[in-house]
Order: structure tokens, then sequence, then C-alpha cells
């Protein structure tokens, strides 16, 4: 481990709990982790305590026992959840905890694994952890979504290399697109984030009402209600305190109606579903639902994820991303929708964000539901961009405006 290596990991853990989870003093933090990764929450917990943090709490998990209990359980073993985990998370929500999930996908996990017993554990979490997500899809507490590398992401990504020479530049792709490669980190981040927001600022004032895609083998229009909003992934919690939930975030995003969607996308890199990868998949959609699909690979994955429940084959989440922005110009698929999606455009089957709201917080479901929020268990983004991708907005009275050419913006 050489100083530089030091250097960048001291910035990004203090990235995590300055920046993304802007941590407050006599806060609690809840730290989601697998066992792979212990030293660096260990680091991260040091930071935390030293920002002011009352107190800290770690669950590690192992993604090896997840594959044992599929290959080993019975049907109904697949079905049991331990509520009481569930009902902790919520009752630490409810006391303002901030909530670090730190992420270490194997993409290959349950390649071998059939598709109808991760469908039926997927489906039970799923329903488990409704009441918690919308504290998550409401921006209601403090969290974030971080990465830690581990020998099979690492295979994944770089065949090629050797165990440690494939890790080691994970590390350093993970270090230059978070900006901790570089000193003041913080500083970049906070300029980072003002340039998104004006970019949502931008796409606010245009306000439009539908947006065309046209790219190879996609030709889709997606429209929106006048009480939705584009953002950045800077949000802001229910005491006023501003937190950055991606780590990396390239993007602006917004809601769309859920009716309003016609046409046909394809898929421009592979999408890791819960250890199983999906490619060069392709969805219809008629009136926001998806009527036909296709997928190379992972047909029955994409089939279960779209059968979850009535609102996963309806979009929640429409993103915005340059071609040429950092995470696209290291020409590395990740196999991981944190950095993927972050390096193109996408869009979000499931749970729509109630944060693209006007008011959002304060309204019910049934005042959501009339300006098209669609409602899920899931929220699973997937990546739609390119440097062939063309955007056009249509504002109210039918005008047709350039926003995208050559996957980047106009």
């Amino acid at each position: 481990m050489d100083a530089r290596y030091r250097e960048n990991l001291e910035r990004y853990a203090s990235l995590i709990v300055q920046v993304g989870l802007n941590l407050q003093k006599d806060q609690e933090l809840l730290i989601s982790a697998p066992i792979s990764a212990y030293e660096f929450v260990r680091k991260i917990t040091e930071k935390a305590y030293e920002e002011g943090a009352i107190h800290v709490m770690t669950d590690f998990h192992d993604e090896e026992l997840k594959k044992i209990r599929l290959k080993k359980s019975s049907e109904e073993g697949l079905k049991v959840f331990p509520h009481w985990k569930q009902k902790g998370y919520i009752e630490m929500a409810e006391n303002n905890v901030a909530l670090l999930n730190l992420i270490a996908p194997n993409p290959a996990l349950l390649k071998d694994i059939d598709p109808g017993r991760v469908a039926v554990l997927n489906k039970v979490a799923a329903e488990a952890s409704k009441d918690f997500s919308s504290y998550i899809g409401g921006g209601k507490i403090s969290w974030l979504i971080a990465a830690y590398p581990t020998e099979e992401w690492a295979a994944s990504v770089f065949p090629d290399l050797g165990k440690e020479e494939a890790i080691d530049k994970l590390w350093q792709s993970i270090f230059y697109t978070t900006r901790t490669d570089r000193e003041q980190t913080v500083e970049l981040w906070e300029n980072h984030i003002t340039e998104l927001n004006e970019r949502a600022r931008s796409l606010n004032e245009a306000n439009y009402r539908k947006l065309h895609y046209k790219g190879p083998g996609t030709d889709l229009t997606i429209g929106f209600s006048p009480q939705t909003k584009w953002i950045s992934a800077q949000f802001t919690n229910d005491k006023g305190i501003p937190f950055v939930p991606n780590l990396p975030t390239e993007e602006v995003f917004t809601i769309p109606d859920k009716t309003s969607v016609n046409g046909v996308v394809r898929s421009t890199k592979p999408l890791n579903y819960g250890g199983t990868l999906i490619k060069d998949f392709s969805l219809t959609f008629t009136n926001g639902k998806v009527v036909d699909f296709s997928a190379k690979e992972g047909y029955d994955t994409l089939k279960n994820l779209l059968e979850t429940d009535e609102g996963a084959s309806f979009l929640g989440e429409v993103a915005l991303v340059p071609h040429d922005s950092p995470i696209s110009n290291t020409n590395i698929i990740f196999n991981n929708t944190l950095f993927d999606e972050n390096a193109s455009c996408h869009i979000a089957l499931g749970r729509a964000l109630s944060v693209c709201v006007d008011n959002g917080k304060e309204l019910g479901s049934e005042e959501l539901r009339k300006i098209g929020f669609n409602e899920s268990m899931i929220h699973v983004d997937f990546m739609i961009g390119s440097k062939e991708l063309s955007i056009d907005g249509e504002t109210e009275d039918g005008a047709l405006h350039p926003v995208f050419r050559n996957g980047d913006w106009v």
C-alpha cells in the first residue's frame, strides 16, 4: 500500500462522511457493508466519530451466504424474512439515522441459480422493505450508496488482468470517478454539484412536457406532469440537511407520468440485477406499460423483474447524463449500476421518487397517483445512453428543442 493510495483512501472516506452523508454532530450512522470491506468500514467509522457522530453501527453481510441459501433452502424457506431487522431500520430512520450502503457486488454470483428462486427471494425482501423504502425515495433521511472493490467484481471488469492488478485498477477507477485522486476533493464536489444544479434549473425553466429519444434500437417518447421537477443527486433530508446519495454521480433526473411512455428502448450497457447480468435487452412501452421485451442474456431474470408487481413494468425515473463525462470517458463497463448509470443516460423501472415532485413529501399516495406517480416495490435503473443518442424536448405548445446530440448536451 503506497502513500498515494493511502491518501486517496483517506479522501474517499472523508468524502463519504462529509459530502455524501454530510454527517452532523450527535447523529447516528448505520453502515451496511460486505464482510470483505471491514478494514474500510473501520476507517469510515473513525472519520464519522471525528465529525461528531454519537454512535456508529454496522450491519455486515456476505453474498456467499445468500448463494448458499438459494441453493439449499426449501421454497418456503426462501419466503422467510427477518422482520425484526426491518422494524429496527424504520426505528432508526425515525430517529434521523444516516445510512451508508457500501456495495461490493459480484456480478456473476447467481449466474447458475434458478432465476425463479432468485425472484422469490427478491420479492420477499422488496415487500418487507416497502415501508423503509419511503424514507429513501422521499429523501427523509440522509443515505448514501458508495462502492468497495472485491476480487470477483474486479475480475469481471478487468478479466485480462491478474487478481492484484485488477483490484488496483478498480481502486484507481473509483478514486478517479469520485475525484478522490485529487486534493481539495470536497471543494471539487461542491463545484460539481453546483454545475449539476444549474443543469436541473435550466431544464425546469424549459418546462418540457415530453422528451423524444432516438438512437440505435431506440425510438421512445416520455411525458411529464407539470408538478414534477428536475433535480441533481443532492437531496435535503427532513432536518434540512443536504446530502448526496450516490458517489459518484453525474446525473440530473426527474420522474415521468407513468402512463405517458411510448415506443421502444434498447439498453446500452449490461444490467447487474441481484447477482445476474442482463445483457443487450429491449423494452417496448404502450401507454407507460412494458408490453414486449427481449434480452440476449438474462431473459428469465428480466421477466421476473418485470413481474415483481404491477408497477415494475412502468417507469419511475428519467435521468440525463452526457456521454462526455468522467465515468464514460474511462471506457470501462463496471457491471455495477452505481457507476454505469452515471456514464450514461438511464431510466428506471419501478418506484418513482417523491423528491422529484413539488411538495412531494406532503402529498399522499392518491394525490401522487393523480400526477402519474408510479408505485412499486422495486427501483431498477438501466442504461440507454450512447454517443449516438439524440433527445428533443417538446414544450406545451408542441415546439421541439434539441437537448442532446451525439450523446451530449446541446
